[in-house]
């Protein structure tokens, strides 16, 4: 589709923002110092944050670097460990929103119930009846937000308490009790690490073992805080080099299976089980029969130390029922709690869904992605003009900042909203045989990656084939500096 020429009077656009997590207020903050301060922001629930509202359970933790886990506009010099707790990510999230006004931008308690393009604009309906409209949809809606509960027979039978890791109820008394965990990805592993100190006893149940790369959390010394603090360049450089660090180090090894740095960091991962686990029983429990970075590696300095406590079980028998009392393994064995927590992670699938989003010509997002979601380059969708997302299907995930990449990712949608704001086009998505091509290219890439070595993982779509971004983090960057305009329709 050609493009008309650029007007001298450049069009008022509204933006609608789709959530206000990390992303959320990244664009809200973006938007204003692009001058465009026509935007509204949507939250479904009554505060800003995201993944760090949602997740408040014990011993929850970023495994990316605090000073890498911000925002490159806002360093924080006072972050308190080289791996900031959950509560101090969320309050930071709160600072740098009400620092430039987005807390007063964002509309609380609003869930979006429908999007749908008519007539070269977006319509968006809540489900409190009322309704708005816009020229640009930003999709901040994040990937882990839909917990995913594990199909275990008579689940509800349980008489204690039952929740979800990302629905904790903090006014379950845990001091003394006998807590289940199911699960032993990167939360269940804080849960277990931060439980067992204070509970009477903790019961694990490992379906895979995992392998934990060893790693320390120190503590920022006054000193240091006071050196970021009033010598920016020095935390400038910091951040820098972290994200040198995993950009040339890590985003590379995971995208090449035989890459020698794999070979290292899973000897660092055995040497850490083989010297910190002394039952030889429990050690073998413990590892792994898979590549090490095949899933999400994890990260902890404690969880070894945790798990060999008197009051701590790792049960590796599967889960047969829930049962009143508690946990029946196959074993036939009832394991007898007061509390039963589900670490099971999320539907890492939905993304904008369950919100109908219906584009061009009537089509809905939840027939197009009735397989799998897919999106060119993460952000864009044909016959969905005008929407763009932010760490959306197919883009880096995996033990990267996601800050890191939604401000790459930003940076590039505003290179496709100015085509609409200057008159070039009205309508911009990208084109099909863009996204199909792309799509098997990154299909065929990911073929050899370490994620594609023999694990299941929630990185893996329906085929079993790795859904995250399967280059280098260099061409990711590469990529996100200037759009591809040939690929997409410009109407």
């Amino acid at each position: 589709m050609s493009t008309t020429s650029p007007s001298k009077e450049p069009r008022d656009l509204r933006f609608l923002i789709l959530g206000a997590g990390m992303s959320g207020i990244l664009s809200g903050i973006e938007l204003q110092k692009a001058g465009l301060n026509d935007f509204a922001i949507y939250e479904k629930a009554d505060r800003l944050g995201g993944t760090w509202r949602e997740n408040r359970y014990p011993g929850v933790a970023c495994d990316v670097p605090s000073h890498l886990y911000s925002y490159s506009f806002a360093p924080n010099p006072e972050w308190s460990h080289r791996f900031a707790p959950g509560s101090e990510i969320q309050t930071y999230f709160e600072t740098v929103a009400e620092k430039y006004g987005i807390d007063q931008r964002i509309q609380f308690g609003k869930e979006i119930t429908r999007c749908e393009f008519e007539d070269g604009r977006w319509r968006i309906g809540f489900t409190d009846g009322t309704r708005d409209e816009g020229d640009i949809i930003i999709a901040a809606t994040g990937v882990l937000h839909h917990p995913s509960y594990p199909e275990i027979e008579e689940l509800d039978s349980f008489e204690g308490e039952t929740f979800h890791s990302a629905r904790w109820d903090g006014d379950v008394p845990l001091a003394g009790k006998r807590i289940g965990v199911i699960g032993t990805g990167s939360t269940a592993i804080q849960i277990t690490s931060a439980l067992v100190p204070e509970v009477a006893g903790l019961t694990l149940f490992q379906r895979t073992a995992q392998w934990v790369m060893p790693q320390n959390n120190p503590a920022y010394t006054d000193d240091e805080k006071s050196e970021f603090g009033q010598h920016p360049e020095t935390l400038e450089s910091l951040r820098a080099d972290i994200s040198q660090m995993f950009a040339e180090g890590f985003s590379n090894a995971v995208v090449d299976a035989n890459s020698p740095l794999l070979v290292t960091i899973e000897a660092a991962c055995r040497q850490n089980l083989e010297e910190n686990v002394k039952d030889p029983i429990l050690r073998e429990k413990l590892r792994p029969d898979y590549r090490a970075a095949c899933k999400r590696l994890i990260m902890s300095e404690d969880f070894y130390d945790a798990i060999q406590q008197p009051n701590a079980e790792l049960v590796t028998e599967g889960i047969e029922r829930i049962e009143n009392a508690g946990v029946r393994t196959s074993d036939g064995k009832l394991h007898e709690l007061d509390v039963l927590v589900l670490a099971t992670g999320f539907r890492v699938d939905r993304f904008m869904r369950p919100i109908d989003v219906i584009g061009r010509g009537g089509v809905r997002l939840e027939d197009v992605w009735s397989e799998r979601p897919s999106a060119y380059m993460a952000i864009s969708i044909p016959d969905f003009p005008n929407l763009f997302m932010l760490n959306g299907p197919n883009g880096p995930v995996g033990n990267f900042s996601l800050i890191e990449v939604a401000e790459l990712q930003f940076a590039y949608i505003m290179k496709l909203v100015e085509l609409i704001r200057t008159r070039r086009c009205t309508e911009v998505s990208a084109s099909q045989q863009a996204t199909d091509r792309f799509d098997a290219d990154r299909v065929e890439a990911a073929k050899k990656t370490i994620w594609h070595s023999g694990c299941q993982s929630w990185y893996l779509d329906d085929r079993g084939v790795p859904a995250a971004w399967p280059w280098t983090f260099h061409r990711f960057r590469e990529e996100m500096e200037t759009p591809r305009f040939a690929e997409y329709e410009l109407c």
